[in-house]
């Protein structure tokens, strides 16, 4: 009870915790983002157009010139999904008897990418019905999905760039923190302080290990990913290693920031790993879409190092797009990394004295 910051952790994590788990969690997938593609322009193709537009899960974002510049949208992250009509859509229909629609779905989330194309399989299907009236079904209209960059539906393409950001996330921050504050508790910081060695150069002692320790759990997590799940770096290993190199640093910082703030080596483990484990898997998109979410945890979200990193990671490793598509990703995560190594050792040199 004297350590009210422990208090605090015991008494506050439940509740975020249920906030969390009743807002977050959600299976829907909402606000999806569809372009079309329609060299038709008949009066079947423009009713389940506006069909799909009306649809509250879904969201009209841009209508295509050609299908060549699709997979530009998808890269830029401007499209989840795809609709492509056959030319004399109206014709093969009523006169041949069916007709043909492409759905083009992002697969690097298998479950979302399943979730987009029942809801787009199940419009069209109203659709249908509409189109003939009710009665028998002489007319058919054939849904064809195709999946981008996961092609045989692998849920490894969606968890290793996750699982990678968790475990950097965790072994950084928490261990780092733990064998700082173990050395407060322990009274051997005064030792270390009293020695000619300068503060900084303690911080880097003590963050440099946990460094090379992630780099190497780094390299073991893309060697087990590529020759035993079977998940293709796509992209530039380069580039790949960098971000990850920033994120680690990022993940160093926050732990140092957090042996700052907490007193104990228990309140330390509750703070970094449970306070930190728990919005890593729900809010960074790990598992869950961060657009389904309510907007204040999608705001939450974005303060998340880790959402970046695996959002980095997608793109690099699984999608194949060049660093120019994480940009974004890359500087935020730098600046991230500026910030808290920045604090951290301000608020470490403000406590010791």
């Amino acid at each position: 009870m004297r350590d009210r910051r422990t208090v605090l952790i015991l008494l506050g994590i439940p509740v975020i915790q249920i906030i969390l788990f009743g807002f977050a969690i959600s299976t829907e997938v909402k606000n999806v983002r569809f372009a079309v593609y329609d060299p038709a322009n008949d009066a079947s193709t423009r009713k389940i157009i506006d069909r799909f537009a009306a649809n509250e899960y879904f969201t009209l974002a841009e209508m295509l010139p050609s299908t060549s510049v699709a997979e530009k949208f998808f890269r830029e992250d401007k499209i989840d999904l795809v609709i492509v009509f056959e030319n004399h859509f109206d014709e093969n229909m009523y006169h041949n008897g069916k007709a043909s629609i492409q759905l083009i779905v992002d697969g690097t989330d298998p479950n979302a990418a399943t979730i987009i194309a029942g809801y787009a399989n199940s419009i069209i299907a109203d659709c249908q019905q509409e189109l003939t009236g009710g009665t028998a079904i002489p007319y058919i209209i054939m849904p064809e999905v195709k999946l981008l960059y996961n092609p045989h539906m692998k849920s490894a393409y969606n968890f290793v760039p996750g699982v990678m950001g968790l475990i950097l996330m965790i072994i950084c921050a928490m261990m780092t923190s733990i064998s700082i504050v173990r050395e407060k508790e322990q009274g051997t910081m005064e030792v270390l302080l009293a020695s000619p060695m300068k503060p900084i150069f303690i911080i880097f002692a003590k963050a440099i290990p946990y460094l090379v320790l992630s780099a190497v759990n780094l390299t073991t997590i893309l060697l087990l990913s590529v020759f035993l799940l079977q998940v293709p770096v796509s992209g530039s290993i380069f580039w790949l290693v960098i971000i990850s190199l920033i994120f680690i640093f990022t993940a160093l910082s926050l732990g140092l920031l957090i042996s700052s703030i907490v007193r104990t080596q228990i309140a330390a483990i509750l703070v970094s790993g449970i306070g930190l484990m728990i919005p890593t898997v729900v809010l960074s998109g790990m598992i869950f879409p961060v657009e389904n979410m309510p907007d204040i945890l999608q705001w939450i979200s974005t303060l998340l190092p880790v959402r970046w990193y695996i959002a980095a990671v997608k793109k690099l490793m699984i999608e194949g797009l060049e660093i120019k598509y994480a940009l974004k990703e890359l500087n935020i995560l730098l600046v991230m990394a500026v910030v808290l190594l920045t604090v951290s050792f301000k608020k470490f040199k403000y406590r010791l004295e």
